[in-house]
């Protein structure tokens, strides 16, 4: 299994937000850095066959952008297992759940995807993995998903990501 961690992009900020921090949406920066991102991810032929978000706003549109970007092959399912105060455990127990074969995003927040990240790597929840905003990392999961199993195949900050996208355009111009 495919297992690939992404935070939302960039959010309103708590302080200029009035309603409830469960719909406090990206910003029209955030929406447009993570379709990069996304344009990233597509150029390096990923083929998700199911997406995971966290159930708060932020998340979501984040998702919906991905999926966009791969012209709908798979549908959102929201999960609490993605919420930023979930235990980075319950995320493996969902993991076990799904096909081997799958390719998975799984988008939510920090410090929840950092942790989740180190205990598929490590065994433990360290909060030494933490990703940036519109980050994703990939981790190959063993058909028996348990702590520590994982193995990191890459790990990139949006910047790295939307280079992808740009070299890619860059191709397709030419």
């Amino acid at each position: 299994m495919d297992c690939l961690l992404m935070r939302h992009g960039i959010a309103v900020e708590r302080e200029e937000w009035n309603g409830t921090d469960a719909d406090r949406p990206l910003t029209e920066r955030g929406a447009k850095r993570v379709a990069q991102v996304a344009a990233g991810l597509k150029w390096m032929d990923l083929r998700p066959t199911h997406i995971l978000s966290s159930p708060l706003l932020r998340a979501v549109e984040t998702a919906r952008i991905l999926q966009a970007a791969f012209t709908g092959r798979s549908a959102i399912r929201r999960v609490d297992e993605l919420l930023p105060d979930a235990a980075p455990e319950q995320l493996l127990t969902l993991l076990h759940e799904l096909p081997a074969e799958s390719c998975v995003f799984c988008v939510g927040h920090e410090p929840h995807l950092g942790l989740a990240a180190s205990v598929l790597l490590t065994g433990k929840p360290l909060t030494t993995f933490p990703l940036k905003k519109a980050g994703v990392c990939s981790i190959e999961l063993p058909v028996q998903v348990k702590p520590g199993r994982g193995t990191l195949r890459w790990w990139m900050g949006p910047a790295q990501l939307r280079a992808l996208a740009k070299k890619q355009q860059a191709k397709l111009e030419i």
